[in-house]
């Protein structure tokens, strides 16, 4: 089978190396320089390094390949609507690979649907705020009217380019840790503390994100929790294991 996998996250980059290892032609999709790079040392992967937009993905898709595989992030919205609908007017399967949500106790944790609502939820919170929701929507928090009077520490990748956006927002070196995960709980503690943070803000990205370890050390040092919960999205086909996700292909060949 030839398929196109969306593979922006560590454990999509891992079932596209395990579907090659299963014998099927992968075509993995990243728009990061990083992402890239890590898939390289798989020969057998072709990359595809272009950021398509639904029109885009459609051409790309019909008469390409027989099924793509969903592995964005979880909360990557229009990456999925979008697979969703080009998959629709292609005419070929779509599956979503979607990894298990950690477990939240409901106590100091505090749930919202959004990064606005995260933004304000946080500033009744307290005033050190630490933010692990990564780069991509780090503006809604750093432009939130909410949060105009608090002291912001945010977590990211190392890169340049991350880098380079942290600092067009006015972010100095005091206010950005820069390293890559995972972290254990005993580091997000000591971090936490290094920051004085007050509340913690994060996303159920699941253990290959870092979400349980980041719960159990806000719990250890007593913070509150700000949890965005995952978009609600409507998947016509989803699995949650790589096994899950093989079976789906192989049934469609025999068909």
């Amino acid at each position: 089978m030839k398929i196109f996998l969306i593979a922006g996250t560590e454990d999509g980059r891992k079932l596209a190396e395990f579907l090659s290892r299963h014998g099927h032609l992968v075509t993995a999709s990243v728009v990061s320089e990083y992402g890239k790079k890590i898939l390289e040392q798989y020969e057998k992967i072709l990359i595809s390094d272009k950021k398509l937009d639904e029109d885009e993905l459609t051409e790309n898709l019909r008469g390409n390949f027989d099924i793509l595989v969903d592995a964005s992030h979880p909360y990557a919205v229009n990456v999925s609507q979008n697979s969703i609908a080009a998959c629709r007017r292609a005419e070929i399967p779509y599956i979503r690979f979607e990894r298990a949500e950690v477990e939240v106790d409901a106590e100091n944790i505090f749930k919202v649907d959004s990064y606005e609502s995260a933004a304000v939820k946080a500033a009744e919170l307290g005033k050190n705020i630490f933010i692990t929701t990564g780069s991509r929507n780090l503006k809604k928090f750093i432009y939130a009217p909410a949060l105009k009077d608090c002291n912001l520490s945010v977590r990211i990748l190392p890169t340049v380019e991350v880098l380079h956006e942290c600092e067009s927002y006015g972010l100095t070196p005091k206010n950005i840790i820069a390293m890559q995960g995972p972290f254990s709980t005993e580091l997000n503690v000591e971090t936490f503390k290094h920051c004085r943070a007050e509340v913690i803000v994060t996303k159920n990205s699941g253990k290959i994100g870092g979400a349980d370890t980041k719960l159990a050390a806000a719990k250890i040092l007593n913070l509150p929790v700000v949890m965005i919960e995952r978009p609600k999205i409507f998947y016509p086909n989803v699995a949650f294991d790589f096994e899950g996700i093989l079976n789906f292909i192989e049934s469609k060949e025999v068909r």
